[in-house]
């Protein structure tokens, strides 16, 4: 029940997000600028949330949502609940999170995808550690500034876990678009969830 809930919720936040796309360079994507009562109706369905407007032309039909885990920089999970649906010119991308009370350190993630009034959505969860929430940290990040979309995949946003006191760092703005600088940053987190998307032709 909870889970159709989530879905229904993020289904909900697709289609009133959906007007905030303004991109105005073809092929890109960018962080969301969130109106108040958006970013009011998002705090109050989840801890954390993420907001993507894209602007694409006709050559890509597609995209696709998922989430990967790394554990110390290794790749543990590589599609935690993927989500593809067809695509249109204009479009939100919706990553929301959320922190289950029913079992300890298990989180919910929820994917919306809306495009010329028509959009997908799916939720899944999943155990961070077996270390529980006692002194654990976390850290957020997403993409800063417009991105070209290119035929590959990309990082959007992500998620830091650590239970090492004074161990936490921040995403730095080179961790989504250079691959190097990524792997390295992975490596400072215990736990380290990456929102990918992929838009095909």
């Amino acid at each position: 029940m909870k889970k159709l809930l989530n879905i229904t919720i993020v289904t909900i936040l697709a289609f009133t997000l959906s007007a905030c796309g303004n991109n105005v360079k073809s092929n890109t994507i960018v962080g969301a600028e969130l109106t108040d009562r958006e970013k009011g109706i998002l705090s109050t369905t989840s801890n954390q949330s993420f907001v993507f407007d894209f602007n694409i032309e006709g050559e890509y039909k597609k995209v696709s949502v998922w989430v990967e885990k790394y554990e110390f920089g290794k790749l543990v999970d590589e599609q935690i609940g993927p989500l593809t649906t067809e695509v249109m010119n204009n479009g939100s991308i919706i990553f929301t999170i959320i922190e289950t009370d029913t079992i300890e350190n298990q989180t919910l993630f929820n994917i919306g995808i809306i495009s010329d009034g028509i959009g997908g959505s799916m939720s899944t969860s999943n155990i961070v550690s077996t270390k529980g929430t006692e002194g654990r940290s976390i850290v957020w990040g997403n993409i800063s500034e417009e991105m070209d979309v290119p035929n590959e995949q990309m990082v959007l946003a992500s998620i830091g876990y650590s239970w090492d006191e004074g161990s936490m760092v921040s995403f730095s703005s080179e961790f989504y678009r250079d691959i190097e600088r990524r792997n390295i940053e992975l490596e400072n987190h215990e736990v380290v969830y990456l929102l990918r998307s992929k838009f095909t032709k």
